[in-house]
């Protein structure tokens, strides 16, 4: 059996909807009610104490699968930085890059 399908077993919506308004949640900063108004725009009966629930259960599992594939970043960064002539102006290049 599909770990996938054994998360979303017995939900009555389909895994889609649900990580859909789980990621709209976390990603966007949205309320709960907000959520639920935009799945009704798209045809679909969510309350917002179903997102709540959708959220506490899906969001700390969504977080674990994901975290192993997040580039870390260090937590200093050089600065390169020049003027160069191009023509008869001078112009100016920088970078940052992570140590």
């Amino acid at each position: 059996m599909n770990h996938k399908s054994s998360l979303f077993k017995w939900r009555h919506y389909t895994p889609d909807v649900i990580l859909l308004c789980v990621r709209w949640y976390c990603r966007y900063q949205l309320s709960y009610r907000d959520v639920e108004e935009m799945m009704h725009e798209r045809g679909l009966d969510v309350d917002h104490s179903t997102v709540y629930r959708w959220v506490q259960r899906y969001a700390p599992e969504i977080n674990k699968r994901i975290r192993p594939h997040l580039k870390m970043s260090g937590t200093s960064y050089r600065v390169d930085e020049t003027y160069i002539k191009v023509g008869k102006s001078c112009k100016y290049l920088y970078r940052a890059v992570d140590k």
